[in-house]
């Protein structure tokens, strides 16, 4: 049994170390020097984790044929702007068909697809098997210490989804199997706009009242725009949907909160957008969805909105929260 794991970033070296903990033979592929030297000879990824040591026999290089050479699986973490293209070169030197498991959250940049779709775009039903999303409440900086973990493989195909299950659960990691491909993936790439309007709430210096509310009012929407795109809405209160969207709007160690409290900080994007040079899911998928939400009259998602006026409009997130806090009264409702 092999995977190559395409990225040698932070959650591609937490997912290595727990294949690389189950016995799974493996390979990384990456583009960048320093991470493989680090990885093959100081045994590390210092980049991202500074104190950590790893495993010896986690291995990884530049060299796409030879990460992919053998493989079982093909485990997918890079940027989603990179997904398309990495997967077109390895088509071109696809030996024997494979699982490839998507662990990457967003849309693909160039089509605004879900990844998954992306993905069965690049290749024939005679190159891979079913795919399967690897997804939920999961920051890398604890399941590479190997700190207790749950999310889903989730896959049109069961029993795919129960071999990418069996692949990567440990004792401190626990896979669950679902099959809403379309309810989870939203989830999983929603919640990062709902998480960088969190952090904007911690950078005005709001507190826990305010961000319950947000969080509620988020999984509204999630699930508002999910039944829109037809999942299913059971979806939403498991772990890629409430799971998911509540570590990554309370956790110092959420990319997307922590841009959104420099936006607070600052009460504008001007500064953030112009100097991020760090993968933020959040602003990217705030325009998809809010591009896409024009093609629904009378669909509202008012966090969304205020996002996507703060970021790509210039406006004052303070102003933002009064605008939502004085909406028009009415009844809470789920969806």
């Amino acid at each position: 049994m092999k995977v190559a794991i395409l990225g040698t970033g932070s959650w591609a070296t937490g997912l290595a170390r727990v294949l690389n903990d189950n016995g799974v033979d493996l390979l990384m592929y990456g583009v960048d020097d320093r991470e493989i030297e680090d990885i093959n000879v100081r045994h590390c990824n210092y980049k991202y984790f500074k104190n950590i040591k790893i495993e010896e026999n986690i291995r990884a290089t530049k060299d796409l044929a030879e990460a992919i050479d053998g493989a079982d699986f093909i485990l997918v973490t890079i940027p989603s702007q990179f997904i398309r293209t990495v997967l077109e070169d390895i088509k071109k030197i696809l030996k024997k068909k494979v699982t490839i498991i998507n662990a990457a959250k967003g849309f693909d940049m160039n089509t605004n697809s879900r990844i998954s779709d992306t993905i069965r775009s690049v290749f024939t039903e005679d190159e891979i098997n079913p795919v399967v999303s690897l997804i939920g409440p999961s920051h890398a900086e604890e399941v590479v210490v190997r700190m207790l973990t749950s999310v889903c493989a989730v896959s049109q195909d069961q029993k795919t989804a129960e071999s990418v299950q069996s692949l990567f659960s440990n004792e401190y990691l626990r896979v669950y199997t679902g099959n809403d491909e379309v309810g989870a993936e939203l989830g999983a790439a929603y919640k990062n706009v709902i998480a960088v309007a969190s952090g904007v709430l911690k950078g005005l210096g709001y507190g826990d009242n305010a961000r319950a509310a947000l969080i509620t009012r988020g999984l509204k929407e999630m699930v508002s725009y999910g039944l829109l795109k037809g999942a299913k809405e059971e979806t939403f209160f498991g772990l890629t949907g409430l799971g998911d969207l509540i570590v990554t709007c309370s956790s110092v160690h959420s990319r997307n909160f922590q841009a959104g409290k420099e936006i607070g900080e600052a009460d504008g994007a001007s500064d953030f957008m112009v100097g991020n040079t760090k993968t933020v899911e959040g602003v990217r998928t705030c325009k998809v969805i809010h591009d896409d939400i024009a093609n629904y009259p009378g669909f509202e998602a008012p966090i969304t909105q205020a996002i996507y006026e703060v970021l790509y409009c210039g406006d004052k997130p303070s102003e933002k929260i009064k605008e939502l806090m004085n909406r028009e009264l009415k009844p809470e409702r789920l969806y």
